[in-house]
């Protein structure tokens, strides 16, 4: 008894440090009345309306039967809202994660009754992959991800999505494939192939939708156009033109899903589910601070991630597909006014009962309408003032725009997304690996200047401002730098002023642990000036502050920048043996003080180093 009660208190305890809760979706149900289930309910139907078309899109363009589309969403929208922060974010079937799980089903070395059985097993893996990942506060480490490797798989999956759709406005089918220029290819070389009435109804597809958005963008433009070219195909195919169509959805398919999780399988899919958790992560954590950000709510991404993990977890069992947030529905659900969560689970609950009431119908749904209404999703993801950002702001991020944009052309989606990531952390600790050294002496008039080619006023004396990183990354070409300017044979004791050197770790430690034993068996001395709290507490707990000695380590003191110097060359002018050097520097004044007593003719003061 007080085993349990010990477990579920340290339970309780780690839960609170992790900042999740169970059943967040209570705090929003407080003083719950109409005015509420009016705008949840507004907001469900609307959502709903859009939904369902997009979730048998999503399913087109993951290559599976549209049903896991359709029950994906049901699932994660009644499910994943329960343990959510944010009350707008429609959790279901999304374009990037579509088109990731289209790349991942082709890179598997399966057979199709494989790929199936494989599925809810990805969806599955990539659902606790997000609960463990919140557990251990993920979340936040997201942000290290750049928005360019976004920028560039988004637009890379956008040019996937309409390569593998332009086949079915044409009319014709061929070989699968997850490469942008193979499917390009591929479709170039069919295009004798063309279905004239089916390019007929999918140019008057795109007539129509077009439209409907242009003068009417208030309504369910997906579902209505959809409705209409649906009566246009019946009228077609009744004159025997021929125009593919759907396939049915036999209620009997639908139940809990059959998972397999042996060794080999998870080994095989591992890969794609870590994938896919980062991409819903990196999608849903976006998309849901932007909308938190409009209406002031407060918004916790690892309570978001851990509803994702929810959501694909649900997904899995009922043989749904992989669930993240989606922008349009997402947007569409604020728009229509969503007081709680309820709103998305309200649309949860419309689509199951239009899933079992129309699903006799969906037979009749022409595949190139449905293949346009996927191409304007395309479309719509690629960003060109994205790009524009993305691809001219800097070099590095050009770099990694181009890299991570011609691997999710050429390679597989999860492929493309790791080594986006990998190029841009790369070219970022390349940028901050480099400190810079500027050193320093006096001019005639005694102010503290940066030295011209190594010159010094005072030959035995060199102070050396140290900028950046000193981490890892950082140490051995900090050490490089250093030995080279104790190369100096006058060279006898050396000033680092450290104020704007960071984040010292162990490897920067034992690099001017080595720097300093070097110069004391050349009867030379190193000097800290300047030195931050954070900095002499790693000195301490390292044991460098024993071998450089305290006394050679000066604090910084931000309320007079300069005296920490001062009192550091005061110390070289010691182990001098006293030699005077006509040096000053300025001490006791603030910059604004200083100005002041300027401004008002009084001389500032100085004192002799």
């Amino acid at each position: 008894m007080h085993l349990r009660r010990a477990i579920t208190q340290r339970f309780r305890e780690f839960r609170r440090f992790n900042e999740l809760e169970t059943f967040p979706i209570g705090g929003y149900l407080k003083g719950y009345d109409r005015s509420r289930f009016l705008g949840d309910t507004r907001a469900g139907v609307n959502v709903a309306l859009l939904a369902f078309p997009q979730g048998m899109a999503y399913a087109l363009i993951a290559g599976i039967p549209i049903q896991y589309g359709i029950l994906c969403f049901i699932a994660a929208s009644i499910v994943g809202p329960l343990f959510a922060s944010s009350r707008f974010n429609s959790f279901g079937p999304s374009n990037a994660t579509a088109v990731l799980l289209l790349g991942a089903f082709l890179a598997l070395p399966m057979t199709e009754m494989e790929k199936m059985i494989a599925l809810p097993v990805i969806i599955l893996l990539s659902g606790a992959f997000l609960v463990i990942g919140a557990y251990l506060k993920f979340a936040r480490l997201i942000q290290y991800v750049s928005r360019t490797v976004i920028t560039g798989y988004i637009t890379a999956a956008a040019l996937l999505i309409i390569a593998n759709q332009v086949r079915n406005v044409l009319g014709f089918s061929i070989q699968p494939s997850s490469s942008f220029f193979e499917v390009a290819t591929r479709t170039v070389l069919g295009v004798t192939q063309t279905h004239l009435p089916s390019l007929l109804l999918g140019l008057l597809t795109a007539g129509t939708y077009f439209l409907l958005q242009r003068h009417l963008r208030n309504l369910p433009n997906v579902a209505l156009t959809l409705l209409l070219m649906t009566g246009v195909a019946f009228g077609m195919n009744q004159a025997d033109m021929g125009v593919a169509t759907l396939t049915a959805i036999s209620m009997g398919d639908i139940g809990m899903a059959r998972i397999s999780l042996d060794f080999e399988t998870v080994q095989t899919i591992a890969s794609a589910s870590l994938a896919l958790a980062l991409l819903i992560t990196l999608e849903a954590c976006s998309i849901g601070k932007s909308l938190a950000a409009r209406s002031g709510d407060r918004f916790r991404p690892n309570q978001e991630m851990f509803a994702l993990g929810m959501a694909n977890i649900s997904s899995a069992l009922i043989g749904g597909m992989s669930a993240s947030a989606s922008l349009t529905r997402s947007s569409l659900c604020a728009r229509s006014g969503a007081a709680t969560p309820l709103g998305n689970v309200f649309a949860g609950l419309i689509v199951a009962g239009l899933l079992f009431s129309l699903s006799g119908f969906i037979q009749y749904i022409p595949r190139p309408a449905l293949a346009v209404l996927v191409i304007s999703i395309g479309l719509s993801l690629i960003s060109r003032h994205q790009i524009r950002i993305v691809s001219r702001s800097t070099r590095s991020d050009a770099i990694v725009f181009y890299a991570t944009l011609a691997a999710a052309l050429f390679l597989a989606l999860d492929t493309a997304i790791y080594l986006g990531a990998a190029v841009s952390i790369f070219l970022f600790l390349r940028k901050v690996a480099a400190p810079e050294m500027v050193e320093y002496g006096f001019n005639p008039s005694g102010e503290l200047t940066e030295l011209e080619s190594n010159k010094r006023e005072i030959p035995e004396v060199s102070i050396l401002h140290v900028e950046g990183e000193l981490f890892f990354g950082a140490a051995e070409i900090f050490y490089e730098q250093m030995r080279r300017v104790c190369d100096d044979p006058n060279l006898k004791i050396v000033i680092l002023k450290m104020r704007h050197a960071h984040h010292l770790d162990a490897t920067s430690v034992m690099a001017l642990e080595e720097l300093c034993k070097s110069m004391n068996e050349q009867d030379r001395y190193l000097l800290i000036s300047e030195a931050r709290k954070d900095a002499i507490r790693v000195f301490k707990k390292s044991g460098l502050i024993e071998v450089i000695g305290r006394d050679n380590i000066f604090p910084d003191i931000p309320s007079n920048p300069t005296l920490s110097t001062s009192k550091a060359l005061r110390k070289a002018m010691k182990l001098l043996g006293g030699k005077q050097a006509d040096v000053k520097i300025f001490v006791g004044s603030s910059p604004q003080k200083r100005k002041k007593e300027e401004d008002n003719g009084e001389k500032p003061k100085e004192e002799p180093a």
